[in-house]
This record gives structure tokens, C-alpha cells and sequence, in this order.
């Protein structure tokens, strides 16, 4: 399998991302194009560090300590494409809006989570979601009400857990088997388990390397 590369041949991880758009609602969608993997998650689950660490760019998505602040799908590309017709980039990053905030106005809750919603059922190019899960807290009922939408609308997904430097290092290993447990009759999750830090490095190669076959690419 060739290596993730872009069209000067860097590796598509090793060189910058970029913004390029916020969506408040499906009309403000680009056009389907690239393959899309998403990130979801609570509030505050770390969804903007992974992603920062991830593609080593600390201020690509905005990181704040209040809950709720991404409230729009935004989009990530690595840097260096046009955006027309033979000439996009490889794949696509989205941050969705994170989603049990108790503190937030019902309205907004409501309008997030009907984008979020409508996005995961009609986005044809989404090729699979990363569902972020606190490994200090496991899979609580409001994630479990996202892998039950995801399950109905047949839109394939992973558990990634975050923050695992929070916890006894011994306890990681049981918490992914625990997790994968919990998930193992669920049809449309992924078997595996990617257990992350983002403050510590850990997890990262693995997974890149799972994003990178999810749309068909190696990042050796």
C-alpha cells in the first residue's frame, strides 16, 4: 500500500493543516469531495487537542477549558489545495460539536444536535467517525446514545479514549477490554480499541495509522 502522500509527496501527517471552514447548519456543507473522518465526543472529552496533536499544529482547532465552545462542524485539510476540481486534498479532518453540556441553552443544544444529526445520516463521503470517550469516566449514557444513532444510520465507528495519562497506567488495559465489551454486539462499531494521550504522545502513530487505512492510504 502506498504511503499517505500529498501531491509534492510529503506525508500527509508530517506537513501543515489548515481551517477551512466552519458550518453552522447543512447548507454552509462543502461540496463531497475528499474522504471525511469525524471526531465526536462529550464536551470537554479533548476532541481539539487530539486533533492539534494529532497533526502537530497546537493552534489548528481551537482549545478552550468551557465546554461547548465548538458548536459548528469545522473542517481541516492539509495545506496546499485549491479545492477545485482536481486538485483536492487526499482527506478531510471534522471537528464536530461536542455534545452533553448541561449548562448550554436547550435551543443551541437542540440546533447542535440536529446538525450533528443530519450530518451523520446524509454525508456520503464520511467514512467513519471517532468517538472520543474520557477514560476517567467510560462510556456514559449520552455516548451511548450517539453509537445507538450511529448503529442506526450504518455509519461505521471507533472508540478512541482520551486523557489515558489521568489514570493508573496499569488500568488502561482494562478499560479498553472493558470498553470493547461494552461495544462488541453494537453493529456498525469497529472492533478496536485506540487508547490516547495527547498531553503524553501516546496513541497518536496508531491513530494515524488507523485514519490512514480507513481511506485507504499507509503512513509508512
Amino acid at each position: 500500500m502506498p504511503a499517505i502522500t500529498t501531491k509534492d509527496e510529503k506525508p500527509l501527517f508530517g506537513r501543515p493543516w489548515i481551517f477551512i471552514r466552519g458550518v453552522p447548519s447543512l447548507e454552509f456543507l462543502p461540496p463531497e469531495g475528499p474522504l471525511e473522518v469525524a471526531f465526536a465526543g462529550r464536551s470537554n472529552v479533548g476532541k481539539s487537542s487530539l486533533i492539534n496533536a494529532l497533526v502537530g499544529h497546537k493552534g489548528l482547532a481551537r482549545t478552550s477549558n468551557t465546554p461547548g465552545r465548538t458548536q459548528e462542524l469545522n473542517y481541516f485539510v492539509p495545506e496546499g489545495y485549491s479545492g477545485q476540481d482536481g486538485d483536492l486534498p487526499p482527506m478531510a479532518l471534522v471537528d464536530m460539536p461536542g455534545y452533553g453540556y448541561a449548562k448550554a441553552p436547550k435551543d443551541q443544544v437542540d440546533a447542535w444536535t440536529k446538525l450533528v444529526f443530519d450530518y451523520l445520516r446524509g454525508r456520503a463521503t464520511l467514512k467513519r467517525v471517532y468517538v472520543l470517550i474520557d477514560s476517567r469516566h467510560g462510556i456514559k449514557k449520552n455516548d451511548e446514545d450517539v453509537l445507538d444513532l450511529l448503529d442506526k444510520a450504518a455509519v461505521s465507528y471507533q472508540i478512541v479514549l482520551t486523557k489515558t495519562d489521568k489514570i493508573k497506567e496499569a488500568g488502561v488495559p482494562r478499560l479498553v477490554s472493558e470498553t470493547a465489551e461494552k461495544i462488541r454486539k453494537r453493529p456498525a462499531a469497529f472492533p478496536g480499541i485506540i487508547s490516547t494521550s495527547s498531553e503524553k504522545g501516546k496513541g497518536l502513530d496508531e491513530l494515524r495509522q488507523a485514519i490512514a487505512e480507513t481511506v485507504g492510504y499507509s503512513t509508512v
